[in-house]
């Protein structure tokens, strides 16, 4: 069994990627964000607000076509464009377009706000079982997996889930209790897969490594904290961080941010809009 590291500031400045004063937006990663459905429009735009404040370099976000011009309206710096919908959700049809995006791109999240469908699903089965970039399963991602844990078993790619605990029970079975890095390592090990397990003691567990974040609080038990969290997470892939390491951060980073909020306004009022703001000042 690995050792159980905790993740701090001196690890994140290790692993980001040093800035060639020669560099462009293609540098940073190319990400693709498929998330939000009718009634869930603020989830693709916090999570695209999470990977454009940790430094992703091109932002592609793919939403229901019903909800395009709300998201689009949100967001000025990503791209998003509009996916063939089914009762205001992802459609089956859409998959030939997701899967034509994916195929540039370094990177990949799907499942903030995307709602459970058969859409949803067959977006989520072609992802893994095409995708040549890590690929975050979040949220619905997750959910829809209920009874499927197959396919991340067969998935091409390599995988980041980050579930809360109900997720966990839906993939497992039963929820984490006491022991959460034996819990998330128990989930790793069934799937393949890097997780992030989420809680008051985020556990992280790769094949190799395991970390545990410390930092955070209350505050972020708000709807719309962990789009931000998924958003930074797959930016840092897109910029090249293996996926233990990326999770690691991505956990610190969220949490410290928030604490850094909470500090100036208190827990109760802090919205996920003010932990993706204030990203910048926790990056070099």
């Amino acid at each position: 069994m690995a050792d159980i590291s905790v993740m701090d500031a001196e690890r994140l400045c290790g692993w980001l990627p040093r800035r060639a004063r020669e560099t462009h937006k293609g540098d940073f990663g190319r990400i693709l964000l498929l998330c939000g459905a009718v009634g869930y429009t603020g989830a693709p735009a916090l999570a695209a607000m999470g990977a454009a404040r940790s430094g992703a370099g091109l932002i592609f976000v793919g939403v229901p076509e019903p909800v395009y011009p709300i998201v689009a309206g949100k967001l000025l710096e990503p791209m998003v464009f509009p996916l063939l919908a089914q009762g205001g959700m992802l459609a089956e049809s859409a998959v030939p377009e997701i899967l034509a995006r994916l195929s540039g791109c370094d990177a990949c999240l799907i499942g903030c706000g995307l709602g459970r469908s058969a859409g949803t699903f067959a977006a989520v089965q072609a992802v893994l079982a095409n995708a040549s970039c890590p690929v975050v399963v979040d949220a619905d991602g997750i959910n829809v997996l209920e009874g499927h844990i197959d396919v991340l078993r067969g998935a091409a790619c390599p995988v980041v889930l980050t579930p809360h605990d109900g997720e966990y029970r839906r993939l497992m079975g039963r929820l984490p209790g006491e022991d959460r890095m034996g819990a998330a390592a128990a989930l790793a090990e069934k799937t393949g897969a890097t997780v992030l397990l989420k809680g008051h003691r985020t556990a992280i567990c790769g094949a190799d490594e395991r970390w545990e974040n410390r930092c955070g609080n209350p505050g972020l038990a708000t709807g719309g904290s962990g789009d931000v969290l998924a958003g930074i997470l797959v930016s840092l892939l897109g910029q090249g961080l293996p996926p233990v390491h990326a999770a690691a951060a991505a956990a610190w980073l969220h949490g410290t941010a928030a604490d850094r909020c909470a500090a100036r306004m208190g827990e109760y009022g802090l919205l996920p809009s003010d932990v993706a703001a204030e990203l910048p000042y926790l990056l070099p």
